[in-house]
């Protein structure tokens, strides 16, 4: 039904019909899609936007990565692991010596030997998502963006392990966002490549924690387990675990220890502990530790697990592990330079590529793990050590002025007396133990190994008596001379005078007589017996060395180390062959590759005969020589043979000695030469080193007894035999020489036993003339001759004659019964007959002065025109007379006479009553006792008796214990 039109229509049906109207559907319709399209275009344009954004941010994150190498997987993994790990030392026999000296201080371990508690507490502290993500966590880094973009006070930072693994060793510490892209590129390719246990282990190898108890920097949770709690890291327990996973955050500030080794006061412990609650709190938090576990260790007292200061290796072997070091560089010097192509004499030649290659050493040694294995048994180091430190008897300190380091001013210190010592084996050359000095705070020089110092008499065996033995220049019964002499304005002198006239080989060197030994050494020096030190491992000698005499004397320009003088002596030890001591057994490698091995290389320097020879003599100076005092201070009995030496003032006193095993030497002196005093507590300074020598040498007996004191004796090789010889000489005894009672025996090389008659003595007449002896002429009237054994002049020159400042010093040790002198050469006649001597009448005798010229050798004695008498030119010029008249002549040598003296008459007076106003005093001299009828009676011609040649007292040489100090004068004793 239709409605009425007057009936209002209602609001819904307007609302309604306004819909239902086809003008409202048409442009519904046109809105629609209108409004469709706008938003379709806004979806658009903001699609866009964002892939702009994007574009633009991955073209901007692709510039800041362009210059990062892609790297391999290889290569990423030799990067992530090639972090420094300094060098292990090890004593001998794998003893584990400590880490070599460096700036930060990490031992590698794998992860198996880490506590699962460390690993759990530095993934809860340090990367919660660590084993979910793929290397970064993009919430964290968008959050970390932000806060960089809009300088918010509280930056969280982003790193998750993996890219801190990527700072610390592919990049740096930089704040930008390139190298934030780069870590962030790289951690991605980590993740891809390595697995998730190789990355933390990588991580916890690398990462700092503080300092150890020594003071020392240390990365990697070993060394910080080991330094903080003396453990291993696989025995970490929970709160040691969470302390250490604290540290990483920082270091420096939470680690307990100072620099100086010292522990923090509670004051400076205290972040570390605040910070060890906030790293269980997160363990709990993460559910690694269960409520009882979390409560456990919160109540635990951390503090009681520290160990406290602790000495590091460097401090208590400073001079071993310098040493150590030095070597070890030196032998990967070798190594790398031979690697590049270079031998070991292109390194000695050109001093920039040997520093270059040492460099090189140093780097590797300091940063990839070494192990250096050395010669040094522990146990005796360690008691040479303690035997140094309370030895008694060095001598005083004296004062020494030196310039202040810090301020440049002179200040005067107390100068202690040091000394250094080693221990070689002498088959293999190692070295067992040495002695480097009293105390290394105050002197670092290495006693032992480093500093050079003259060697005094230690030097004959080597240089003198040795190489002559090899030459067949002398035998131990050698003659040689020990009367001052004089080469080219140089005399050299004994020690305390002490002179003999003639000596021998075995004498000379057991008694350290300096004569002999430079007479010797003059007798081959054309032939640079030096060299034979060069084949021994003497490294400082300079031309001049090979020339001087007084080399024989211990006199090198450059002087020696202790360890070249000790070395040379094993070559006695070891039948003439030189093997060369060495300290670094082997170097290995980081992955156990042994990339260098000790290998001997003997030199042949004497003969085994040589050796044995000078072994034997050595022998002696220990049993009744220069180093008896050794008697009786040893713990143990060997067939020790040694010597000692003295050098110039006495400013350093040595003794080295040897046995079928092992060779040991001792030095002391001042760093700054001066003369060590005679005697200090009741030891002369030679006492004291040879007590020194002994106290060391039982400690070492003490460690090893079989290897120190071997009961076996040194070997006489074939070739060595025992002969008789005449001493003078050395050669076969002559008759002469057996009438002397001069008949020897001593051991020769069978290559050089003599052959020939002794002819050093022969039998002739002798003169005395011009306040000498001298041979007769075969025109010297015989009233003027004597008889005896004479040196031959030939052989005189032969064994230094022409040296000798008196010529009739020479005897004084074998002319016990007078009749033997030693002839300098003939008297050669001076052409004239001698002028006539004057006479003196003095009561019964007549008496004239020695005659001036030369050549006279006796005078004659007339009576009444009759020859009465002859008196040879050294005995007294005085004759008793009887009545008559008198006048005497002088003979020279070829018997020519002089004329007449003037004439003395003695007669005797009558028994008459005379006045005595009228007797004659005008007659001839006149002797009142006369009696005239009294025929004179011709006294008897005795023959003289000779004299021995006075001589000087014989000495001892200041090495024996009761000599006085060395003449300044003297070169070595």
């Amino acid at each position: 039904m239709k409605n009425n039109e007057n009936e209002p229509i209602s609001f819904w049906l307007k609302f309604t019909n306004f819909f239902r109207s086809k003008t409202t559907q048409k442009y519904s319709r046109v809105t629609y899609h209108v409004a469709w399209n706008i938003l379709l275009l806004f979806i658009i344009v903001l699609v866009l936007g964002f892939s702009f954004a994007g574009g633009v941010g991955a073209g901007y994150f692709a510039a800041l990565v362009k210059d990062e190498p892609i790297r391999t997987k290889d290569e990423l993994k030799k990067d992530i692991y090639n972090y420094e790990e300094a060098s292990d030392l090890y004593f001998a026999d794998n003893i584990f010596l400590g880490k070599l000296k460096s700036d930060l201080e990490r031992e590698e371990i794998t992860i198996d030997e880490m506590s699962p508690h460390l690993l759990n507490a530095i993934i809860a502290t340090e990367d919660e998502y660590f084993n979910e993500h793929e290397g970064v966590v993009p919430k964290a880094v968008m959050r970390a963006i932000f806060q960089e973009m809009t300088n918010a006070p509280v930056q969280s930072g982003g790193s998750t392990l993996t890219q801190q693994l990527i700072k610390n060793q592919i990049l740096t510490n930089e704040v930008s966002f390139d190298r934030k892209a780069k870590e962030i590129l790289l951690a991605l390719r980590v993740e891809n490549f390595l697995e998730k246990d190789e990355i933390l282990q990588a991580y916890l190898n690398v990462s700092t924690f503080g300092r150890n108890s020594s003071g020392q920097n240390i990365a990697g949770v070993q060394s910080a387990a080991k330094g903080i709690f003396g453990i291993d890291a696989k025995d970490l327990s929970i709160p040691q675990a969470a302390f250490i996973a604290g540290l990483a955050q920082s270091p420096f500030r939470y680690t307990p220890y100072t620099q100086k080794a010292e522990l923090k006061s509670p004051e400076g412990i205290e972040p570390g502990l605040v910070r060890l609650k906030t790293v269980l709190k997160r363990m709990r938090d993460g559910n690694y530790l269960t409520e009882q576990e979390y409560n456990d260790a919160l109540n635990y007292d951390i503090t009681k697990d520290f160990i406290g200061p602790k000495t590091a290796p460097s401090k208590v072997y400073p001079w071993l592990v310098v040493e150590l070091e030095e070597r070890a560089i030196e032998v990967l010097s070798n190594i790398l330079a031979e690697q590049s192509g270079y031998e070991k004499a292109d390194l000695e030649k050109d001093n920039d590529l040997k520093e270059q290659y040492t460099t090189l050493a140093r780097r590797e040694l300091k940063q990839n793990n070494y192990k250096v294995h050395s010669t040094i048994n522990k146990d005796m180091y360690d008691k040479m050590q303690k035997v140094v430190r309370n030895y008694e008897y060095y001598g005083r300190d004296k004062p020494q002025e030196v310039t202040d380091p810090e301020s440049g001013e002179k200040v005067t210190v107390q100068e202690p007396v040091e000394t250094g010592a080693i221990l070689i084996e002498n088959k293999t050359g190692k070295i067992l133990s040495f002695v480097g000095g009293r105390n290394f705070d105050r002197e670092q020089t290495n006693h032992a190994t480093s500093a050079k110092r003259p060697n005094g008499s230690t030097m004959k065996p080597l240089l003198v008596y040795a190489p002559a033995f090899e030459l067949g220049y002398i035998s131990p019964g050698s003659v040689g001379i020990n009367v001052p002499i004089s080469i080219g304005g140089w005399q050299p002198k004994n020690a305390g005078e002490g002179y003999t006239g003639l000596t021998n080989a075995r004498q000379a060197l057991v008694n350290s007589y300096n004569i002999p030994a430079v007479s010797y050494y003059m007798g081959i020096l054309n032939q640079r017996p030096a060299t034979y030190l060069d084949k021994m491992g003497f490294t400082s000698l300079i031309d001049i060395d090979y020339s001087i005499p007084s080399l024989a004397l211990g006199t090198p320009t450059n002087g020696v180390t202790v360890e070249e003088n000790v070395n040379a002596f094993t070559t006695f030890a070891n039948d003439g062959q030189f093997i060369d001591a060495y300290m670094i057994d082997k170097i290995e490698a980081k992955d156990g590759t042994v990339i260098y091995q000790h290998e001997a290389a003997p030199v042949e320097v004497f003969s085994p005969q040589t050796a044995y020879l000078t072994l034997d003599i050595m022998r002696d100076v220990i049993s009744n020589g220069t180093a008896r005092y050794l008697n009786g201070r040893l713990s143990f009995s060997s067939d020790w043979a040694g010597k000692t030496g003295t050098t110039n003032n006495t400013e350093d006193a040595w003794f080295v000695a040897t046995n079928p095993n092992v060779t040991f030497g001792t030095w002391i002196g001042y760093d700054t030469p001066k003369r060590i005093d005679n005697k200090y507590k009741g030891l002369t300074y030679s006492q004291r080193n040879i007590k020194l020598w002994a106290s060391l040498v039982n400690s070492a007996y003490s460690v090893n007894p079989d290897l120190i004191g071997p009961k076996g004796k040194f070997e006489k090789p074939a070739g060595v035999v025992t002969r008789s010889f005449c001493s003078i000489s050395g050669l076969l005894p002559s008759d002469a020489c057996s009438n002397a009672g001069l008949v020897e025996t001593d051991l020769f090389n069978v290559k050089y036993v003599p052959t020939k008659v002794d002819h050093s003595f022969i039998n002739g007449q002798y003169v005395y003339a011009g306040g000498g002896r001298y041979l007769a002429h075969s025109q010297t009237p015989s009233e003027f001759t004597s008889g005896g054994y004479m040196l031959n002049p030939e052989y005189l020159d032969k064994i230094g004659g022409k040296y000798i400042k008196n010529i009739n010093d020479l005897l004084s040790k074998y002319n016990t019964t007078g009749n033997m002198i030693v002839t300098g050469s003939t008297l050669s006649d001076n052409g004239k007959t001698p002028a006539a001597p004057t006479l003196a009448l003095n009561g019964s005798s007549i008496n004239w002065n020695s005659h001036p010229e030369r050549d006279v050798v006796g005078y004659r004695i007339y009576s009444n025109g009759q020859r009465v008498a002859s008196i040879r030119s050294n005995e007294s010029l005085a004759f008793s007379i009887q009545n008559g008249t008198y006048y005497v002549t002088a003979v020279d040598i070829v018997g020519k006479e002089s004329p007449p003296s003037n004439a003395v008459t003695k007669q005797e007076v009558k028994k008459q009553e005379i006045p005595s106003e009228t007797v004659d005093t005008s007659k001839e001299q006149t002797n009142q006792e006369a009696k005239p009828e009294e025929k004179p009676v011709e006294k008897p011609v005795e023959k003289p008796v000779e004299k021995p040649v006075e001589t000087i007292p014989g000495g001892t040489t200041p090495e024996t214990p009761t000599e006085q100090p060395a003449n300044p004068e003297n070169q070595g004793v």
